[in-house]
């Protein structure tokens, strides 16, 4: 049986378990996956030297920079210094970060004609989601504008990814310009107040989409359909991240389908 993951602190909220014992029935794979608790102190001696028995994890915060210093990086984990998906390649293990390849596919299974628009994409937010977020969409070759309540860590977050950074005095203007608006902030999660944002200037053909899930449709989501704008809610990018573990430990690229969404929604 192989055993696979998620490593975190804490995880026992992640919902990873019920996306891949999803794929493990639907494909006949014997496998384990675990959740696996490990405290910061540990974490630098835990990915030194990952147990034998797992064919790879998952890696969520806070150890994600620690991870990526001990694995041989990939992708858009070594431009960004930090990886979510650990796999053995012989010897080597090696890791990437696929939160941004996630976002991408899931706006391109909820909104496809994101890709059609012409004005920048606009990310309110600038921690970790944010990064992966703006250095997927630079990849991808759309212009990347970011707001943040702290325009100095907007800034540095632009300067890592090619981007550009505008106070958030500013925002409406970015607004009017913008084809895709994503929120990266946890403004708007269960227990959070919701991100207020005038998206009066926002174009009606703009893309809006969240990556909060929990609940599926944000304040912010609920005012945007109401205005008529296209929406995506933040379950699809957790749910396609996955993809890439998965692929990495098997072989074989999952689907997302409606049946999964069904399973992972049920649980929030």
């Amino acid at each position: 049986m192989r055993r696979v993951g998620v490593v975190g602190h804490p995880v026992a909220h992640s919902r990873s378990p019920q996306i891949f014992g999803h794929w493990f029935d639907r494909y006949g794979i014997v496998a384990r996956y675990d959740i696996i608790p490990v405290p910061p102190e540990e974490a630098d001696a835990f990915f030194a030297d990952l147990p034998a028995d797992l064919a790879g994890v998952n890696v969520t915060v806070p150890h994600k920079e620690t991870a990526a210093r001990h694995v041989a990086t990939e992708g858009a984990g070594a431009r960004l210094g930090v990886v979510n998906t650990l796999w053995r390649d012989g010897a080597i293990v090696r890791g990437t970060s696929s939160d941004g390849t996630g976002f991408l596919a899931s706006l391109d299974a909820g909104a496809p004609q994101w890709r059609d628009g012409t004005g920048p994409a606009l990310i309110v937010g600038a921690g970790g989601a944010a990064i992966a977020v703006a250095d997927a969409l630079v990849a991808a070759g759309r212009e990347v504008v970011l707001a943040n309540r702290t325009f100095a860590r907007a800034a540095e977050v632009a300067a890592k990814v090619g981007a550009r950074a505008v106070p958030m005095a500013d925002i409406a203007a970015a607004l009017a310009e913008a084809s895709l608006l994503v929120n990266t902030t946890s403004l708007g999660m269960v227990g959070s107040p919701p991100l207020a944002l005038d998206l009066a200037p926002l174009p009606s053909a703009a893309v809006v989409t969240d990556i909060v899930y929990n609940p599926l449709q944000t304040p912010l989501l609920a005012v945007a359909a109401a205005k008529g704008h296209a929406t995506v809610d933040g379950l699809g990018m957790l749910l396609h991240q996955a993809t890439v573990g998965f692929e990495k430990w098997f072989g074989l690229l999952p689907e997302v389908d409606a049946a999964l969404r069904a399973k992972v929604a049920a649980t929030l």
